[in-house]
């Protein structure tokens, strides 16, 4: 069974049992994206929405090693090295029209941004973990010169979903 974003909500402590299940009886009436009405009725933060459908997507999600995984060279064309470390992804292959990308459940909504502005076919993503995250964009998308203290700190920046050019 799926998990429902507003159990994730109550569990991080953004909502309490009874506010989920007004929103629950709300979408009832008018049917509208939970997300939306939680933050509406009860000014959960953006940030906390997305954090919860981040971890709602990566428990669905297929999970990935991007060094164990052939990745067709010619889509890591598609994403400048600088945008693969600051947005948190890697194109990893082509299938039935659909680009699949690795990222980590922790930048998955900053790489949707991206993936979403940048790029016009359809896409999805398969989820890994932070460090063979790491791992594989120092494999695809060397940085030479920066040690690693300084590679995360390039990826773990704040601000970096909110510039997207």
């Amino acid at each position: 069974m799926p998990i429902r974003l507003g159990d994730l909500l109550v569990k991080h402590g953004a909502l309490t049992e009874d506010q989920r299940e007004a929103i629950v009886a709300q979408q009832e009436l008018i049917p509208r994206p939970f997300g939306v009405l939680a933050e509406e009725m009860f000014g959960v933060s953006p940030a906390d929405v997305e954090h919860a459908w981040a971890v709602q997507y990566a428990a669905i999600a297929p999970m990935i090693d991007p060094q164990e995984h052939i990745i067709e060279p010619e889509l890591l064309d598609m994403v400048e090295r600088r945008q693969a470390w600051q947005f948190g992804l890697i194109p990893m292959y082509t299938k039935d029209g659909v680009t699949m990308f690795a990222t980590c459940t922790q930048f998955l909504a900053r790489a949707l941004r991206f993936v979403g502005w940048r790029f016009e076919g359809s896409c999805s993503f398969s989820i890994c973990s932070y460090d063979d995250l790491i791992r594989g964009l120092k494999l695809h998308y060397p940085l030479e010169g920066l040690s690693d203290e300084m590679m995360h700190r390039l990826i773990n920046r704040q601000d970096a979903g909110k510039d997207a050019a």
